[in-house]
């Protein structure tokens, strides 16, 4: 099925953490899917990215090959979240987890000839494309700054990672507009319920 690439599904803060959320309710075995099972919506995907992560990346991203690249973007992704979820739990990294990382982001870099980078311009000269799978093997390296490190949360209602950006740091959920609502709606739910069995009670 064809995904809607929307705003939401772009609300990690950063490439490397929308592309981990490709993984849907990840810690829920039974009902865990993979939005990257068909490698088209890899391009896809990078196509949204290049809109909803401008701000970031500043290139358009492109993928010459999305069968061929699918393999190195599933294991970099996995990799990433292996690594970050434990500081997103208040928990320190794992050396086994950053081998497997570092592994994963040099087999996505290796072999590209690409223009990489300037302190002003980490992804390289602006508007100029760039391979989807060296963008995120960037992205992902840049969630080792401890700047990063300490903003990196779970969502509480989805399970999914996201840099919190916000000023001092208070924001819960990955997406107010969808996990924060239901959230405070699954709240108000049981409130209204226990009220009404203690009146009828």
């Amino acid at each position: 099925m064809t995904v809607a690439w929307t705003a939401h599904r772009f609300s990690g803060g950063i490439l490397a953490l929308d592309t981990t959320n490709t993984v849907v309710l990840r810690c829920d075995p039974a009902r865990r899917f993979d939005r990257f099972d068909d490698p088209a919506e890899i391009s896809r995907f990078a196509a949204a990215a290049s809109i909803f992560r401008h701000q970031e990346i500043g290139r358009p991203l492109t993928v010459a090959d999305a069968d061929a690249v699918a393999p190195k973007v599933r294991a970099l992704r996995e990799s990433t979240d292996a690594l970050f979820r434990r500081p997103a739990a208040g928990k320190p990294l794992e050396a086994d987890a950053m081998a497997g990382f570092l592994r994963h982001c040099a087999t996505a870099i290796d072999g590209r000839e690409e223009l990489l980078a300037t302190a002003d311009a980490p992804f390289g000269p602006p508007d100029k494309p760039l391979a989807f799978e060296t963008a995120l093997a960037v992205s992902a390296l840049s969630l080792l700054l401890p700047a990063n490190l300490k903003r990196l949360k779970i969502c509480p209602n989805c399970g999914w990672l996201f840099l919190d950006k916000s000023r001092n740091s208070s924001r819960l959920w990955c997406d107010m507009s969808v996990c924060g609502n239901r959230t405070k709606a699954r709240h108000h739910y049981r409130r209204t319920r226990m009220q009404g069995e203690k009146t009828y009670g």
